[in-house]
C-alpha cells in the first residue's frame, strides 16, 4: 500500500538514517528545529522550554512498553483532545496504527545495538489524497525533564509523543495543534471519510427509531475498521472544558473504543434471553475524569451481566478515563458524534465494495472576472455558476452515493499566522442525461451539503438513476483555494470536472456549421399505454439532430413517470425533435408511436400533451396513450 508514500519536503528517511549512521551523529532536523518556532506561531512562550532525547529524559526509552493501547495517552499542555482522542481510537486498530508508524519494530530502541540507533523516526499520515512519509528527530519539549505535551502512562514510552511531534511539524508548529477537529486527524490516520453527525440536530434523544438506525451504522463502521469520537458542545468560552455533574466534560472529544450491543442476564439464562443493550465505551484524553452515572465503572447496573460478559468487555473499576454509557445516554448528553468509515474499494473483499473518484480542482481568481472560478454559493446568484463544475452519472435506479469535499490545510508559522479555513460546502443538481458542457442556468437541485469553516465537507445521499452535476464553492466569492473531491458510488460513476462552456469551435465548424440555438426538452412521463393486464414496460427516447437521449424502463405501468431531459446543441433549426415511445421486449423492442415537436422557438415554450402518432403516419392514429412533454428552454447558445 504504501510503495507510492511521498516524502515529505523530500526528506528520505533511509538516505538520513543511512548518512547519520555513517557519520556517527544523531539526526537534527533542520526543517522542524528545537526552537521557539516549532512551539508557537504566536504570542511568546511561557517557561524555558528545554529540547530533550528520550535517552536524557529516562532510561530505557521505548516507542511501545506492553504494547499500544488507548490507556497509553495523555493530554499535555496544549489543547489538543482532539488529536489525543484521535490517537486514543487508532491505538484501538491495529491495522491502522501499524500504518501510521511503518517499520514500527525497526524504529524501536534496541539495547544490543546501540549503535543502531540514528535519533530519526518518521511516521505516515494522509493528507490532500495521498500518504506522505514525514521525517523528524527525537529532541521533545521539556519543562523540569517532563514532557509538556502528549505523553504515556509509561515514563519510558514514546510513541505518542513522537507521532504528536511529526503531526505538529505537518501544521507547522505545535500551537497549531490547539483547538483542531477530531475528524481531520481520523481522516489523516486512515484515509478514510469522516461523517459528523448532529444529535441534538438529529433529535435522537427522543427518536429511539433514528436512535436504533444510528446505532446500527456505528456497530457496523466500528466492526468494519472504522474510527469514531463524541464531543459535548460549548456554547461559550466559560463552557470549554467544563464539567457537568454527570462527570462528562464540554467543550471535550471523547475516544470511542467500542461499540458492541450488551447480552443482559446471568449463566445460561442470558442465552435464552433476547434483552441485548445497545451500549458504547468512551476514552477522556485525559486519563482520568469519567462518567459517574449509569453503568459507569462502579455503577449497580453492572450486576445485570454476567462476570464472564464484563470480563470479555473489559470493565474495570479505575479512574483511567474509559467508561461504558447506554447509547441512548450518549444521545442524551452528547451533541456531537463524528465516524470516519473506511472506503473499502478492494473487490477482494467480503463487505461492500465502492467506486472511488477523485479529483483535485481549485477556485481561482483572475484579472478578467469573467474568467474567475470562485463564485461563491448560490446566495451570489450572478457568480454562482463560474465555480468549477463536475459531472457523475447514477447508472443504478436508486444508488447511495457519498460525497466529500476538503481544503487544501494550510500550514501556520510565526510570520504568516494560523491558516484559516474556508466556508466551503457543494451543491448537486440533477441535469440532462446527455449534458457535456458546464451548466449556466438553475436546474433541479437534487441535495447539498453544509457550508462550514471545517477541512473536509461531508454528504451521504440516496438519488435515482440520471445524471448530476456537483458546484463545489466557497461561501463567499473571491477567496482562492485547492480543493480534493471525492465520490463514491456503488458501480463506476464516471466522474469528470465540466471545463467547456458550449461546444468547441473546430475546422469543422464552417463547413458542419455551429449550434445557433439550445433546447432543453423534459419528458415528464405518459397515460393510456396499454400491453397487457399490468401495462407496458415502456421508455422513452427524444432525437435532435442525430443526438439521442432514452429514459429508463418503466415496468408494469400504463401511467409511466419517464422523467428524461435532454439537451440539444442545434444547427438545422428546421428540424424537428423527436419523442418516440418503445415498450422493452426481451427479443425485440416494440414501437409505440411518437410525436414531432416543431422547430419554431416560439411554439416550444409551453408544457405539451401530445398524442402519440406512428411513425409513418402525420396523423393521429388509433395508437393509445399520450405524452407529456416540458420544454425547458430554447434560447441562445450562452444562455444554458
Amino acid at each position: 500500500m504504501f510503495s507510492c508514500v511521498k516524502p515529505y519536503e523530500d526528506q528520505n528517511y533511509s538516505a538520513l538514517r543511512r548518512d547519520c549512521l555513517r557519520r556517527k551523529v544523531l539526526f537534527e532536523d533542520p526543517l522542524f528545529p528545537a526552537t521557539d518556532d516549532s512551539l508557537y506561531y504566536k504570542g511568546t512562550p511561557g517557561p524555558t522550554v528545554r529540547w530533550k532525547r528520550p535517552k536524557d529524559i529516562c532510561e530505557d526509552p521505548r516507542l511501545f512498553v506492553d504494547g499500544i493501547s488507548s490507556h497509553d495517552l495523555h493530554q499535555g499542555q496544549v489543547g489538543n483532545c482532539w488529536f489525543v482522542a484521535a490517537c486514543s481510537s487508532l491505538a484501538s486498530r491495529e491495522s491502522l496504527w501499524q500504518k501510521v508508524i511503518p517499520d514500527w519494530k525497526e524504529q524501536e530502541w534496541d539495547p544490543e545495538k546501540p549503535n543502531a540507533y540514528a535519533g530519526i523516526f518518521h511516521f505516515h499520515f494522509w493528507r490532500f489524497g495521498e500518504w506522505v512519509d514525514v521525517v523528524i528527530d527525537d529532541r521533545l519539549p521539556t519543562v523540569n525533564n517532563q514532557l509538556i505535551y502528549c505523553h504515556s502512562n509509561s515514563r519510558n514510552e514514546f510513541w505518542c509523543a513522537l507521532v504528536e511531534k511529526a503531526y505538529a511539524k505537518l501544521a507547522g508548529c505545535y500551537q497549531a495543534l490547539d483547538g483542531g477537529n477530531t475528524a481531520d486527524a481520523l481522516v489523516d490516520f486512515t484515509g478514510g471519510v469522516s461523517e459528523p453527525i448532529d444529535l441534538t440536530e438529529g433529535d435522537f434523544a427522543s427518536d429511539e427509531t433514528k436512535r436504533n438506525q444510528l446505532f446500527e451504522r456505528m456497530l457496523k463502521v466500528h466492526s468494519r475498521g472504522g474510527l469514531i469520537s463524541a464531543s459535548i458542545k460549548a456554547v461559550t468560552a466559560a463552557d470549554m472544558e467544563a464539567r457537568l455533574a454527570c462527570g462528562l466534560v464540554k467543550g471535550h472529544a471523547y475516544a470511542v473504543t467500542d461499540v458492541r450491543k450488551v447480552r443482559l442476564g446471568h449463566g445460561l439464562l442470558a442465552f435464552f434471553k433476547s434483552e441485548k443493550l445497545d451500549m458504547i465505551r468512551l476514552r477522556n484524553p485525559w486519563g482520568e475524569r469519567e462518567w459517574n452515572g449509569p453503568w459507569s465503572d462502579t455503577s449497580e447496573e453492572w450486576q445485570k451481566v454476567s462476570k464472564s460478559e464484563r470480563e470479555k468487555m473489559g470493565v474495570t473499576v479505575q479512574d483511567d478515563g474509559e467508561f461504558w454509557m447506554t447509547f441512548e445516554d450518549v444521545c442524551r448528553y452528547f451533541t456531537d458524534i463524528i465516524k470516519c468509515r473506511l472506503i473499502n474499494t478492494s473487490y477482494l473483499s467480503i463487505h461492500k465494495t465502492w467506486e472511488e473518484a477523485r479529483l483535485h480542482g481549485a477556485w481561482t481568481l483572475h484579472e478578467d472576472p469573467r474568467q474567475n472560478r470562485s463564485g461563491g454559493c448560490i446566495n451570489h446568484k450572478d457568480t454562482f455558476f463560474q465555480n468549477p463544475q463536475y459531472i457523475f452519472d447514477v447508472k443504478k435506479p436508486e444508488d447511495e452515493v457519498l460525497i466529500c469535499i476538503q481544503q487544501r490545510p494550510k500550514r501556520s508559522t510565526r510570520r504568516e499566522g494560523k491558516g484559516e479555513n474556508l466556508a466551503i460546502g457543494f451543491d448537486i443538481y440533477k441535469v440532462e442525461e446527455n449534458r457535456q458542457y458546464r451548466m449556466h442556468s438553475l436546474q433541479h437541485k437534487a441535495a447539498s451539503s453544509i457550508y462550514i469553516n471545517s477541512r473536509s465537507v461531508f454528504l451521504r445521499t440516496d438519488q435515482p438513476e440520471g445524471r448530476y452535476v456537483i458546484i463545489p464553492t466557497t461561501f463567499e466569492p473571491g477567496y482562492a483555494g485547492e480543493f480534493l473531491l471525492r465520490v463514491f458510488t456503488d458501480v463506476p460513476s464516471n466522474c469528470r470536472e465540466l471545463r467547456l462552456d458550449e461546444p468547441p469551435h473546430t475546422c469543422w465548424s464552417s463547413l458542419c456549421g455551429y449550434p445557433q440555438l439550445v433546447t432543453q426538452v423534459h419528458v415528464l412521463g405518459a397515460a393510456g399505454l396499454k400491453d397487457s393486464p399490468t401495462g407496458a414496460n415502456s421508455y422513452v427516447i427524444i432525437k435532435c439532430e442525430g443526438d439521442k437521449v432514452r429514459s429508463a424502463v418503466q415496468k408494469g405501468t400504463s401511467t409511466p413517470e419517464y422523467n428524461v431531459k435532454g439537451i440539444f446543441y442545434r444547427k438545422k433549426l428546421s428540424q424537428p425533435i423527436t419523442v418516440q415511445v418503445w415498450n422493452h421486449r426481451v427479443l425485440k423492442d416494440e414501437f409505440l408511436g411518437q410525436v414531432h415537436l416543431k422547430a419554431d422557438p416560439d411554439d416550444l415554450q409551453a408544457l405539451h400533451t401530445l398524442h402519440l402518432r406512428d411513425r409513418n403516419s402525420r396523423q393521429p392514429s388509433d395508437l393509445p396513450g399520450t405524452v407529456a412533454v416540458h420544454i425547458l428552454s430554447s434560447t441562445s447558445l450562452m444562455a444554458v
